[in-house]
């Protein structure tokens, strides 16, 4: 009689596991049925959403964005650009950089603290090379604001006492100069960091699929309108002055990546017979003179690449890649004069494999 109760036990036990087994599986493809909808509800979601398409200027150049959103987000893009217009743009005579410059006591706001903090940090790690006190050089030389001109030696070697990052500082929210009549100049820099603005927005309001373009600065995410990763070129340097002709070098991909270019193949000047680049070495007080034509960097954030191509412009080919031995998250493409004057071309390896052309 023992067995035949042990039978019936073990016979319940396993009816019990049955009923157990078969509720988990059942509870297992309701999930997986649930996944699977919801899966593709997302995509055909995402699918059905419209990508957008803005455009304008600011900070005296043009700006395109394209983004996947349901509603035209225009008012609020300009509204992000118009922030960062009204604390870096020397453009901009009601701007914070333009009060300082004029040496007003005004408190800088967190965007200007921002930017200045980067740009003191670059130049560290550049020795000087990239300088955004640079810009009474830069005036000098006709490539800013009060046209063009050419600057004796003694003007340069005066000027050349105005330059230098080390000489200004923020102290409680305030820019203190070691001298009243430097000025500073974030040209290089607040294109990517008003890229980096409007990609910031975009997180906030859950916006996945988007590219930022502001003068040639470029800020990624997901994907395009074709479903396919963001694709850029790089053009091929050349004296066309008037942007009639651009012939692609290589096309990058740079989805989920920042993207800056600095070149000195289109602004440029010729001053009795010889050609001055817009790029000034703020060590010497002159437009650099070295064989690099174009330097791209792409780094996480657009600033900081932006940043560093205008800092490796002047440094050039190999003094940056020493840079780049020390800073592995940045990557960097140089097009360059060879010594019989051809293209010839170095990239981070890091970089290879996004390069699609």
């Amino acid at each position: 009689m023992a067995t035949s109760d042990n039978t019936i036990q073990d016979s319940q036990q396993n009816g019990k596991e049955k009923k157990k087994f078969g509720r988990k599986t059942t509870l297992q493809l309701l999930f997986l049925a649930f996944l699977v909808i919801g899966t593709v509800w997302i995509i055909r979601t995402q699918n059905d959403t419209p990508y957008q398409k803005d455009s304008g200027e600011i900070f005296g150049t043009y700006y395109h964005i394209t983004y996947q959103s349901s509603k035209d987000l225009r008012p609020e893009i300009e509204a992000e650009l118009n922030k960062v217009n009204a604390s870096l743009s020397p453009f901009n005579p009601n701007s914070i950089i333009s009060a300082v410059n004029r040496n007003e006591n005004v408190k800088v706001n967190e965007m200007f603290t921002q930017v200045f903090m980067l740009a003191e940090r670059v130049s560290k790690e550049t020795q000087g090379a990239f300088d955004i006190t640079v810009a009474p050089l830069v005036n000098a030389w006709g490539f800013g604001t009060e046209g063009r001109k050419t600057p004796s030696k003694s003007t340069v070697d005066s000027l050349r006492q105005l330059i230098g990052y080390q000489k200004v500082s923020l102290v409680n929210g305030f820019v203190k100069k070691s001298n009243p009549k430097m000025r500073l100049d974030c040209s290089a820099i607040a294109k990517g960091y008003g890229a980096d603005v409007v990609a910031n927005f975009f997180k906030r309001r859950g916006i996945e699929n988007y590219l930022i373009e502001i003068g040639g600065e470029v800020v990624t995410s997901g994907n395009s309108e074709k479903r396919l990763p963001w694709r850029i070129g790089v053009i091929k340097p050349s004296d066309d002055t008037l942007n009639v002709t651009e012939e692609t070098q290589t096309i990058i991909n740079v989805t989920d990546k920042a993207m800056a270019t600095s070149g000195n193949y289109r602004n440029f000047r010729y001053v009795a017979g010889k050609k001055y680049a817009h790029t000034i070495d703020p060590a010497t007080g002159y437009p650099v003179q070295h064989s690099l034509l174009s330097a791209t960097v792409l780094a996480n954030d657009c600033a900081t690449a932006d940043a560093y191509a205008t800092a490796f412009m002047v440094m050039g080919v190999e003094k940056a890649k020493k840079v780049l031995e020390r800073h592995s998250e940045l990557m960097a493409y140089f097009i360059y004069a060879g010594t019989k004057g051809e293209l010839e071309v170095w990239f981070s390896p890091a970089l290879e494999s996004k390069i699609q052309q």
